[in-house]
């Protein structure tokens, strides 16, 4: 009984690291929402003054309304200096800065961050995987480490 109560808090439990900018409908669907492309936005919790957006495509329909549709791996991100850059705490290479659900149980949106020390240079990759297959469809951002001019 305890397993499945945890199964389904997880469920139920999306940590949800972004704020929705808005949105655009691609499919009309006569039942259930729209396929659309979603915009949202979200800030690095350790390296201030770097903020990302991210555009990933969201199936609609029946399917969506019951949480039983699986959206494309299909994404993009834009990372930009919005502020003084500081790094706030210990960072790890490839570490996850934020992770989305895009299917019930078995698939999920990724962003991870790399430094390129050489170049002073964060990088961000977004990528989505599934439990037994992911996809090689990714996007990167790049910010350039510099001062901030106000």
């Amino acid at each position: 009984m305890k397993l499945w109560f945890v199964f389904l808090s997880m469920l139920c439990v999306s940590p949800l690291f972004a704020e929705e900018i808005g949105s655009v409908d691609t499919v009309f669907k006569l039942l259930g929402s729209n396929h659309k492309i979603v915009i949202e936005a979200f800030d690095d919790p350790k390296v201030s003054g770097i903020s990302c957006h991210l555009s990933r495509a969201k199936k609609g329909g029946m399917k969506a309304v019951f949480g039983l549709e699986e959206d494309p791996s299909n994404a993009s991100i834009s990372c930009r200096q919005v502020g003084p850059i500081e790094v706030t705490e210990k960072l790890k290479k490839g570490e996850e800065v934020f992770s989305k659900r895009t299917s019930l149980v078995f698939k999920k949106l990724h962003v991870v961050r790399f430094l390129d020390k050489k170049r002073n240079v964060f990088v961000y990759l977004a990528y989505s995987d599934k439990l037994i297959d992911g996809s090689p469809q990714n996007s990167i951002s790049t910010v350039p480490i510099m001062p901030w001019r106000q």
